[in-house]
């Protein structure tokens, strides 16, 4: 868009109005797969043969929401934001502190992820905007990843198209983030692959065509996500506390139910974390990769660990290989395990997602010539 100071990563045409939709849980797999009930992304993804911007980015690690919209939003990777899974271990509270929608309330945002945004990088220089549910207008969890835009709320995922259409339309130039949950929803209570599911990619199907319709002619509309999913039958869902030999030693756990962090209780010694490693190694070995923090620090799962984010993540990781989800029932509630979709391993179900570069249908007004 012109402005100074960032890099063309993605070598994306330039444009004066962007569109960046971001659609909660679409896996790259997931919608290739189910293309038959996306007609209209279907020929997008068919006729998207020019530039050179990728067709598929990974998401970041932990494949998890509040993760990659953070990584989305400021442009740092995990280890510098700090938003290290679904919920983590504050070390300033010695507690475990949610990241997404219960939000702990001793844990300033802005404190937590002192990055700028995008949008705040921005301010001043292009009009930026934000077109999400309204409940997350002024939520934690928007302070802390996507703070510095103007909010737009609409509920119904056909007001947040005709919201994002009419804001564009009153900009000549603008980035404009629009955000799609409903997919992901349906995901985590019926499955990826129930009919709820594919009856939602169709909602989204109709929705980036009226939006490709109704946008400025000179609009770029990028399509992209924060995860893809698995679905975990109901016999895969363990509750690792019943084996006493997999949280002995074990202070606290987080994380999702397909990356556990494990932190250990201040005074375990190196012996404590070989023991464990080894027997979570022992029991579901071919089920899950099993790493210390050490490991995963210095293969950059992460990306680059400030100081300030290192307590936060587990001294054990327990990443997910086949299709399996762990759960510690001693701290979650019975709907917990419950939920079909899964997401936050490294499997590429859950890390590949799309970019689509989304044509614009709409036409120029009558008697206008376009730039």
């Amino acid at each position: 868009m012109g402005a100074s100071g960032f890099s063309n990563v993605l070598r994306l045409p330039a444009a004066r109005r962007i569109c960046v939709v971001l659609v909660d849980g679409l896996g790259k797999a997931l919608l290739t797969q189910r293309a038959g009930h996306a007609p209209f992304l279907r020929g997008v993804m068919a006729a998207d043969g020019g530039g050179e911007h990728p067709r598929t980015l990974h998401a970041a690690f932990p494949s998890t929401t509040a993760t990659s919209l953070t990584s989305l939003g400021t442009g740092q990777v995990p280890g510098q934001h700090g938003m290290l899974g679904y919920d983590v271990l504050d070390p300033e509270q010695d507690k475990v502190v949610n990241l997404l929608g219960n939000w702990d309330g001793g844990v300033d945002p802005q404190r937590w992820q002192p990055f700028p945004t995008v949008f705040e990088q921005l301010d001043g220089r292009i009009p930026t905007a934000t077109v999400s549910l309204p409940k997350f207008a002024q939520s934690p969890m928007t302070r802390a990843a996507l703070r510095g835009s103007t909010f737009l709320g609409a509920t119904s995922p056909q007001a947040r198209v005709q919201v994002a259409a009419e804001t564009l339309a009153a900009h000549p130039t603008m980035l404009l983030y629009l955000y799609w949950s409903e997919l992901d929803k349906a995901g985590h209570g019926h499955g990826a692959d129930s009919a709820k599911w594919e009856s939602q990619l169709e909602e989204l199907d109709a929705g980036m065509k009226r939006l490709a319709a109704t946008v400025p002619p000179d609009t770029l509309i990028l399509l992209t996500a924060d995860h893809g999913m698995v679905d975990v039958p109901r016999p895969a869902r363990i509750d690792y506390s019943q084996y006493p030999e997999l949280v002995d030693g074990v202070r606290h756990t987080a994380g999702e139910p397909r990356m556990v962090h494990l932190y250990l209780e201040p005074d375990a010694g190196p012996g404590t974390c070989a023991r464990l490693v080894a027997a979570w190694l022992e029991r579901f070995g071919t089920k899950a990769w099993v790493l210390t923090k050490d490991e995963a620090v210095a293969s950059g799962y992460f990306g680059e660990v400030r100081d300030g984010a290192s307590g936060r993540i587990g001294d054990i990781l327990v990443l997910a290989r086949e299709t399996i989800a762990f759960y510690d029932m001693r701290r979650v509630g019975p709907h917990a395990i419950e939920v079909v979709g899964q997401h936050g391993s490294i499997t590429k179900a859950e890390r590949e997602v799309p970019l689509l570069r989304i044509p614009v249908t709409a036409r120029s007004p009558k008697g206008s010539k376009r730039r």
